[in-house]
């Protein structure tokens, strides 16, 4: 250990990867890199490319600019499509190495499955992000689920503090005290017990492999069964669990084994757990909220033994485990069981531990129990819990940048949803579609390409001609394109009311206690909508409901669509950030910056489509010209969102017609594999099927 910082590198050198085990994370050499470079066709298959000398030598050039173009474009997937392959290198890794059966997961019914650290339960329905999971998958040789795709994501610090009041309880919060201020500016208040303490909590007992501690706990265990106490063997893993099991099938000694894979029987064992000679081995979840309630006989013994095979990283879970005994006033003791192999020794303690020893000269076999072998255990549990508390806080700083743009994307999808405000919210997107257009083509003078974003995003004339838009400021000729944006939105608007009207009233007059909803298709020419509205309310606003589904469904979706994608990019960006620290340079800092510009181009994307669907989204032609002739009968049920079939029709989730539901036909069902209608030669499922 001595030698370690001199002769490191000679190690190093050698290496194809560094795994570091305390920061939990991966990093490949040189050589690793040049190794599974020449294992490839292509020497350079997972060598980043440096993009920024590249792009400067480019602009440089003097390529035409389409070319340059074109070679930049290149340039950036290239450097994508290696990076992604750098990364999947890095989990499968990663996998390999920090993630071990039994212990962070399990494998139940060929799928793996999460095992919380905290409490050994499993946590359903999580996935490791990033391509981990599917790694793992891999690595375990079962089947690899698609990667998921986060729809919503806000820390629990953050989801607490949305919560006016705060307050909990729980028996160890004490040493969390620091941290539950800093987060939620909560004092910790201790409450006396209420009946005195009589457990008898002793000084931990050190080996110097696990081997000899693991024998040690075996004859601990056989000594509490023989005084005919119950004891509960608590271990930090799965693992560990069913290998004290195989030993103490070998002693003969009976015991309940409580961990991940056997939760279900949880209840169960944890009553049994306080009888005479009773052993439970189980993960720290075992019986936590629940009393253990001794047997006869068995106080009068001592109580129940707890025996802890290994000190856990944080002294909350230690203190849990002690908390199982010497309940309201119960007799009962606690003994800690620690080795030098230990991960928490070996990577935070063990060095000081280890001297100590030496200096005694403590030999493989002997035992050490001292209380500043005990205090020196805690400082190490210390270390590790303020260097998890520094985890947390850094990821609760990189959500308090999102939580501020989710708070802006909610409130928008909240006026989305309810409607109340939706009008004020479309008018302002129209008006910032129209300036962030203007804006763009103003400064370059570029009428033409004005002329063609304006047709293409509004669906109308530019409402200036070349002469006026050079000479007019920025500000005149936003104010002319709202006005004749905002009057071609309301004419259109009219013309659905107008349109769709007839077919409500003929619903609602002749069918009214048949139907409660009514389907109508909106469709702006490349995707169609299906607008679902209340018939009752589209009759008595004469089809202004209409419109305010198709407004609603509209923003709902595209929101919904952008802010997914903007949480991966957010993902993509808090991991590039990182390499920050090369330049000196706060990650952070940048990361604020970045997601901010990130944000910024988000929305107005999502205001431009927006308003882009709502200025083309009209009633097929189809439907128009047949409107008036379309024979009404019952109609199947429509969801929302569902695409692409051209129909009117009305749904009653309580009364199901006898006959098989149909929708009310305005035309012929376009086959997938048919001809396009619009004349392309394509089949209508690659054109507008699509």
């Amino acid at each position: 250990m001595q030698d370690q910082s001199r002769e490191m590198h000679k190690i190093d050198a050698e290496l194809f990867f560094v795994i570091d085990e305390k920061n939990n994370s991966i990093e490949l050499t040189e050589k690793g890199l040049e190794l599974i470079s020449t294992s490839s066709e292509d020497s350079k298959f997972f060598v980043l490319p440096d993009v920024g000398s590249e792009i400067a030598a480019l602009e440089k050039s003097k390529l035409p600019t389409d070319e340059k173009v074109k070679i930049k474009e290149e340039l950036i997937r290239d450097f994508s499509i290696k990076s992604e392959r750098v990364h999947t290198i890095n989990q499968l890794l990663k996998a390999y190495t920090l993630f071990e059966i039994d212990v962070e997961y399990v494998i139940i019914d060929g799928k793996i499955k999460i095992v919380d650290e905290q409490t050994g339960r499993i946590m359903e329905g999580r996935r490791y992000s990033d391509g981990l999971h599917q790694a793992i998958e891999a690595k375990e040789n079962v089947k690899v689920e698609a990667a998921t795709q986060t729809y919503a994501t806000v820390t629990l610090q953050n989801y607490f503090r949305m919560y006016s009041k705060l307050a909990g309880m729980t028996g160890t919060a004490e040493t969390e005290a620091g941290e539950l201020w800093d987060i939620y500016k909560l004092d910790v208040v201790v409450i006396p017990t209420n009946r005195p303490i009589a457990r008898k909590d002793y000084e931990d007992l050190v080996f110097k492999t696990k081997r000899e501690k693991y024998n040690a706990v075996i004859d601990e265990v056989g000594k509490c069964v023989a005084a005919g106490r119950p004891v509960l063997v608590g271990t930090t893993s799965v693992e560990i669990s069913e290998l004290l099991s195989r030993m103490l099938k070998l002693r003969g000694i009976k015991h309940n084994v409580l961990n991940a894979k056997m939760h279900q029987r949880e209840a169960e064992i944890v009553q049994e757990a306080g009888q005479a000679g009773t052993v439970t081995i189980a993960t720290n979840m075992a019986g936590r909220g629940t009393d253990i309630k001794l047997g006869v006989g068995v106080k009068e013994a001592g109580g129940l033994a707890i025996v802890g095979t290994e000190r856990h990283e944080s002294r909350r879970v230690d203190r849990q485990l002690r908390g199982r005994a010497g309940r309201q006033g119960d007799p009962g003791s606690s003994q800690f069981f620690a080795s030098l192999e230990d991960d928490l020794m070996r990577l935070f303690g063990s060095e000081r531990i280890a001297k100590l020893m030496d200096r005694m000269g403590i030999t493989e076999g002997e035992v050490i129990q001292h209380s500043m072998i005990t205090k020196s255990i805690e400082r190490a549990q210390k270390k590790v819990e303020e260097n998890n508390f520094g985890t947390r806080k850094r990821l609760i700083e990189y959500d308090d940048v999102m939580n501020s743009q989710r708070e802006v994307v909610y409130k928008k999808r909240r006026h989305a949803l309810f409607g109340e405000r939706l009008a004020i919210d479309i008018a302002n997107s129209i008006y910032d579609t129209c300036e962030s257009i203007v804006n763009e083509y103003h400064e370059l003078k570029d009428f033409d390409g004005f002329n063609i974003e304006v047709f293409r995003v509004l669906s109308i004339e530019s409402p200036v001609n070349e002469t006026s838009f050079l000479e007019l400021k920025q500000q005149e000729v936003v104010e002319q394109l709202y006005q004749k944006a905002d009057s071609h939105y309301n004419t259109k608007n009219e013309f659905i009311k107008t349109k769709s009207f007839p077919v409500v009233k003929d619903v609602y007059e002749n069918q009214a206690a048949s139907f409660e909803n009514i389907v109508t298709p909106m469709s702006d020419g490349i995707k169609t909508l299906q607008v679902v509205v209340n018939l009752k309310r589209a009759y008595e606003t004469k089809g202004r409901e209409l419109v305010l589904g198709l407004e609603k469904g509209t923003a709902l979706s595209m929101i919904d669509d952008a802010w997914k994608e903007h949480l991966r990019e957010m993902d993509d960006l808090k991991q590039s950030v990182q390499n920050a620290v090369y330049e000196q340079k706060d990650p952070l800092l940048i990361y604020k910056f970045e997601s901010f510009e990130l944000f910024k181009r988000m929305m107005t994307e999502v205001n431009k489509e927006i308003v882009s669907f709502l200025m083309r989204a009209n009633l097929p032609n189809e439907i128009q010209n047949s409107v008036q002739q379309a024979r009404v009968q019952a109609p199947q049920r429509q969801q929302q969102t569902q695409t692409s079939r051209t129909e009117v029709g009305a749904s009653n989730p309580e009364e199901q017609p006898k006959v098989k539901a149909q929708p009310v036909r305005v035309e012929q069902k376009i086959g997938r594999n048919d001809a396009c209608p619009c004349g392309s030669g394509k089949k209508y499922k690659n054109c507008h099927g699509k």
